[in-house]
């Protein structure tokens, strides 16, 4: 079990909206500069138009820095999924995390695994809004490879109205992947509705040492990815700065957590 951070960890520091956008390689330092070691380059499409000579780079300065890799796409299509094989086997990537939009998806899956399965590298799809969390449970069961299971993330479901407790309950034993971001509602100006957004890990509605009791991810050897759900803070350097402050408590909580 290891903990790291995701490129959701920097999600406005290489957002258009900042004027000095970093890229990977400054990503992997401050990983490594924080003592992580491990950083999943999640949903960053970028990385689909590397070239072989880029990815070898890559793979060089995160071996240098002492850093794992993972990778991080969308989508259950078999060829879409075979190009991020490549890439896997180009990074030396054993865990790629997706999504799937619907209960339509045991069949590109079983179509996909089977070279994920000689590659030793597993898939995991994401609990998230736009599938409930029993038919994803449903879909992983169907495909029944070893190679496929789910990425917690119970923040998610809450837009679907499940509670987390449930999604962390209902996933427990097919868990290969955890992203960890704690979430709040707040009264909107006015008071009228609520917004649901990021937090401090430990200050908000997620109860992570459940989590940790139900999935047991250092018994079990499932790492554990921090990511934000940071608003924006009305400029681009008060937020990037605040990004860091969230990234730097949030690893010292996780760590205390997991101690």
């Amino acid at each position: 079990m290891t903990v790291g951070l995701s490129t959701y960890a920097f999600f406005w520091q290489y957002h258009h909206t900042n004027p000095n956008p970093i890229g990977l390689d400054a990503m992997l330092d401050r990983t490594a500069d924080l003592g992580a070691e491990l950083f999943q380059i999640c949903d960053y499409p970028r990385i689909e138009q590397f070239d072989a000579a880029e990815l070898r780079a890559l793979k060089q300065h995160a071996d240098r820095r002492g850093i794992a890799l993972e990778l991080g796409t969308r989508g259950v299509a078999p060829e879409h999924l075979a190009r991020y094989l490549g890439i896997a086997r180009a990074l030396d990537v054993t865990l790629v995390r997706s999504m799937a939009d619907t209960g339509e998806a045991v069949r590109p899956l079983r179509a996909a695994l089977p070279a994920y399965e000689r590659a030793g590298v597993t898939i995991a799809l994401e609990t998230y809004e736009r599938i409930p969390t029993a038919t994803l449970v449903d879909v992983v069961a169907a495909v029944g490879s070893p190679n496929l299971g789910i990425c917690l993330d119970p923040a998610n479901c809450v837009a679907a109205l499940e509670h987390p407790a449930e999604t962390i309950a209902k996933t427990a034993a097919w868990v290969r992947n955890i992203h960890v971001k704690d979430f709040a509602f707040t009264r909107k100006d006015g008071w009228v509705g609520f917004t649901l957004a990021g937090c401090p890990l430990g200050e908000g509605l997620l109860h992570y040492p459940a989590l940790l009791a139900a999935v047991r991810p250092a018994e079990r050897g499932i790492n554990q990815v921090i990511e934000h759900w940071l608003p924006w803070q009305g400029d681009s350097r008060t937020t990037c700065d605040l990004e860091d402050v969230w990234t730097a408590t949030n690893l010292e909580t996780l760590r205390s957590w997991n101690s």
